[in-house]
């Protein structure tokens, strides 16, 4: 039995594989530890959509090597995940110490191959191959709580990853090349682990993919007009217990109109989507391979509030890629206020190596891009703020998680439109769906009290029977 501890880097991808690994682990008899110290096994599940990712997780592992090497020579180090797909043995003679460095498509074989190493029948193993079938290998979950490995606050929610890989190959996306082509489960897969987790005290998934509304492009005919994404939603849907349906990341090319036609049609959809837009430029959009215009973007958020005016969107952007004029920047920043996110994940463009920006012409200087992103982030927190404001007074329901993060005294939940509300309450509240008046608004956080809704209805009540 070893102690092993991993840190994960960047997307819920990642995240969903570090736990499935981990639970591989759990299985095999090994004990999950919070922290590096002391522990016989030490992974990294890196990110290599930004450069600033990829120095983070070279950085600890370095720091990590060096300690081990001075006081733990034994310890396993490896690296899986994005980055050990692109560099692979690259890994092994950068930060001496490391021994194990697992591709994408073989996260599920970690338990095998570490115990291997911890035995001594293998010095060093680097495996980035493709694996068929292995987008169905990524679907074991911790347990929930004290000992069990899985944070005892997300106990009533869980990633379901249900497809592997990207073919939209935009132009500034390492991805396709670290994810490999899209492969999609089957729908009676990802039915079977969701009933597992509702049966384990799960009320919400959020269904995880590169590109998750291409799920089933290929494999799924058609039916009645719906896509093989919307078909998976209409089954999850009938699923007893489940109480929410949450999705991540789409691309706005796929939402056609069965799948905004469904918001209004499923009721456990909850009203959000994350709609990337990554620049409010057309000639931008053009560069950058994403197959849409600003005014396509724009119309497809129009019909998605049609359907549900208490849509809660949320979006990515890159200022300064290739070839981005202060035009376009300001072309950006006018799509924003017209669109007016919820809330956005802004980011300053990076070169990765073998993508085509990466030798486009008109590269941004670094203090430019900097620059438009605290202009971006301004127009971006002003905008989030007064729609945050708007929901003061207001009765919203959640779906309570655990304890809040910031404060352990206080729970917290998600409203259906996916913001955090903060509120007093008890553990017995837990996977509970509640109804709060927003009695204070805070950095996009919302502050709740139940007691204020009670007495609220009571009042109405006895006025009704005056």
């Amino acid at each position: 039995m070893a102690s092993v501890h991993i840190k994960t880097y960047g997307c819920q991808m990642n995240e969903r594989d570090s736990e499935a690994v981990a639970a591989s682990l759990v299985a095999r008899g090994h004990v999950l530890v919070p922290n590096e110290h002391g522990a016989d096994v030490v992974l990294l599940n890196t990110c290599s959509v930004r450069d600033l990712a990829e120095q983070k997780a070279l950085g600890k592992m370095r720091a990590v090597a060096g300690h081990a090497r001075l006081h733990r020579p034994s310890t396993v180090l490896g690296f899986l995940g994005c980055m050990a797909q692109s560099r692979a043995e690259e890994l092994v003679s950068e930060v001496p110490g490391v021994r194990l460095v697992l591709g994408t498509q073989k996260a599920h074989r970690a338990g095998e191959y570490i115990d291997e190493l911890l035995s001594g029948r293998t010095g060093v193993v680097v495996d980035t191959a493709e694996e068929e079938g292995s987008q169905s290998r990524i679907d074991a979950h911790l347990a929930a709580g004290p000992g069990g490995g899985r944070d005892a606050r997300r106990a009533v929610t869980a990633f379901v990853s249900i497809m592997q890989g990207c073919n939209q190959h935009c132009t500034f996306c390492i991805v396709p090349f670290t994810r490999g082509r899209e492969r999609s489960r089957s729908i009676e897969e990802i039915l079977g682990e969701v009933r597992e987790l509702v049966g384990r005290g799960v009320r919400e998934v959020t269904l995880l993919g590169q590109i998750v509304t291409s799920f089933g492009r290929r494999e799924i005919p058609v039916r009645d007009g719906r896509s093989g994404f919307v078909q998976l939603l209409d089954a999850l849907n009938d699923v007893e217990g489940l109480e929410r349906i949450r999705f991540t990341s789409p691309h706005p090319k796929g939402y056609g109109d069965d799948l905004v036609e469904a918001y209004g049609r499923l009721p456990k959809l909850v009203e959000s989507a994350h709609l990337p837009l990554q620049s409010g430029s057309d000639r931008i959009l053009k560069a950058m391979h994403r197959g849409y215009t600003r005014e396509r973007f724009e119309s497809l958020v129009g019909r998605l509030r049609a359907v549900q005016p208490g849509m809660g969107i949320t979006t990515d952007i890159i200022v300064g890629f290739p070839g981005e004029t202060e035009a376009d920047f300001l072309e950006t920043l006018e799509t924003c206020r017209s669109v007016r996110f919820d809330n956005a994940f802004v980011f300053k463009y990076s070169v990765r190596r073998d993508t085509p920006a990466a030798t486009m012409a008109g590269q941004v200087p670094q203090e430019v891009i900097e620059e438009r992103h605290r202009r971006l982030l301004d127009v971006i927190n002003e905008i989030g703020a007064q729609r945050y404001d708007a929901l003061l007074g207001k009765t919203v329901s959640i779906l309570v998680e655990g304890p809040s993060r910031r404060n352990a005294a206080r729970m917290e939940g998600r409203t259906r439109c996916n913001k955090i509300v903060v509120f007093p309450g008890a553990p017995r509240h837990v996977g509970t769906v509640m109804d709060l008046r927003v009695e204070r608004v805070g950095t996009f956080t919302l502050y709740g009290d139940p007691a204020v809704v009670g007495v609220a209805d009571e009042q109405q009540l006895e006025e009704t029977n005056a």
